[in-house]
């Protein structure tokens, strides 16, 4: 049976020195087992789960494929849409091959990663269960591979972004299969496995190692946002700009599909965070409108920023600015209150227009969709903005203590200058362990396979020189 879960660190700094003395402090329940597990699944939760993975996978195919073509050239629209789709096709499969093992099982002593007792998902079938952030509140542990599968997929598709129109296809794929195995998985295990609530005098030492530090990431800012930008920035440098990069203007070909994109990810976004609650319930709720105004917030404020610097707000700004939003209310979408939220959604924009309109120019690396400026950048405001937003003293829920059966909250017990510390420091090693690792990756591929293809297939556009095809005949 399985006890992984996607946590998110509820503990916080305050929870692990009562995590070290659970022994003496927990309430002695005993751990259910499967025939147990089987009464303590409830089907509005499995329905919303399920709601939640369809979601996420809409934000991949078409969301972001249609979001990243409509910003690339003609000669490239079909490219893009073929990398997004294929690598969500790919990672599918590795999920349920190794992904799903090393992110979601004990790495006993090991907290960077899992092991592989369920690869191919050996003893994973429609009789095992995975525990949610609740005592004694179950899920079919299908239900919890599918669902975070959606995950493993648009991860490395939000990588694409960043070195688009220039990079070999069959040298992206070998890229994300490896990145996936030695990058995203060992951090999925890191920030979000741990043994489970009704667990914890069994196993108390059975969790990630962000996890264990306290770091609070209740959807994916360290796992996918600031782990596939910074992947992306080392990629986009390592690859090299686009042929006539900077001289040559490059504009969007199509900000209707990009819209429409935008749009798409907005509406499956909801799945990623309050799905990210493995329930349906109140907190669902919180996660939910948080998702919801930390949005509008950031279109606004990224508007208002072009409205000042350009005299004119733009479609391309709208968007952009709502997937920051997004983007930055990921990791506190469980933890935050609505008015934060809107004060988090206001304050990334400018931060992220800094870095897309000024340092990238500055800098002088080509992150062709400013995959570093919108997902890193807006994914460290987010992680390190959660130890405030957190806060019960600002209408935050807190952390949990799981010491006590049932789990309750201690809002007496928050510190924002312990848990902002926390956050930092998940955030340095997740830029780090992605950074480095990722540029190993990326040179032995170009050492092997090559990066890039020729610059007359460059030229003349990825859509007819790899695949053979146009995404539009006129």
């Amino acid at each position: 049976m399985s006890f992984s879960k996607k946590l998110c660190g509820v503990m916080g700094a305050v929870g692990l020195s009562l995590l070290a003395a659970a022994p003496a402090l927990a309430a002695p329940i005993k751990a259910p087992d499967a025939a147990a597990m089987a009464g303590m699944v409830n089907k509005g939760d499995v329905a919303w789960m399920l709601v939640s993975a369809a979601l996420v996978l809409m934000m991949s195919v078409p969301g972001l494929a249609l979001f990243y073509g409509g910003l690339v050239r003609t000669k490239n629209m079909l490219s893009i849409l073929m990398q997004v789709f294929m690598i969500v096709s790919v990672a599918g499969l590795v999920w349920c091959c190794w992904g799903y093992s090393i992110a979601f099982t004990s790495g006993g002593d090991n907290h960077f990663f899992g092991g592989l007792s369920k690869a191919f998902l050996m003893g994973v079938d429609g009789t095992t269960y995975g525990a949610t952030f609740s005592n004694n509140v179950y899920l079919p542990e299908f239900v919890f591979v599918v669902f975070q599968m959606t995950f493993a997929m648009i991860t490395p598709a939000l990588i694409v972004g960043a070195f688009a129109e220039r990079v070999k296809f069959s040298s992206l794929i070998v890229f994300v299969v490896l990145w996936l195995t030695f990058i995203y998985f060992p951090m999925a295990h890191m920030v979000w496995y741990w043994a489970g609530p009704d667990f914890l005098v069994d196993a108390p030492t059975d969790y990630g190692l962000l996890w264990g530090w306290g770091a609070l990431d209740f959807a994916g800012g360290t796992v996918v946002h600031i782990n596939a930008g910074i992947a992306g920035l080392v990629g986009a440098i390592m690859v090299g700009k686009r042929v006539g990069f900077p001289k040559e203007p490059m504009p969007p070909h199509s900000l209707t599909m990009t819209m429409i994109g935008a749009s798409l990810l907005w509406v499956g976004w909801f799945g990623f965070n309050a799905g990210s609650n493995l329930e349906a319930n109140a907190v669902t709720g919180v996660a939910f409108i948080n998702t919801m105004v930390a949005t509008c917030a950031a279109a606004v404020s990224w508007s208002l920023v072009e409205q000042v610097h350009h005299g004119k707000a733009s479609l391309l700004g709208a968007v952009t600015g709502a997937v920051a939003g997004l983007v930055a209310i990921t990791p506190a979408a469980g933890f935050a209150a609505p008015m934060t939220s809107i004060a988090l959604g206001f304050i990334v924009s400018p931060i992220c227009y800094i870095f897309v309109a000024f340092v990238k120019g500055k800098v002088g690396y080509d992150d062709s969709l400013d995959v570093f400026g919108v997902h890193c950048i807006g994914g460290i405001v987010g992680a390190i903005s959660t130890g405030i937003v957190a806060a019960p003293s600002l209408g935050g829920q807190g952390v949990f203590d799981y010491t006590v059966f049932p789990a309750a909250f201690h809002p007496e017990a928050y510190s924002i200058p312990g848990q902002v510390w926390i956050q930092v420091k998940a955030v340095v090693f997740t830029l780090l362990f992605s950074g480095i690792g990722s540029a190993i990756l990326y040179f032995i591929i170009d050492k092997t396979m090559g990066l890039r293809p020729s610059k007359e297939a460059e030229m003349e556009g990825l859509d007819l020189s790899s695949h053979g095809e146009r995404a539009y005949n006129y």
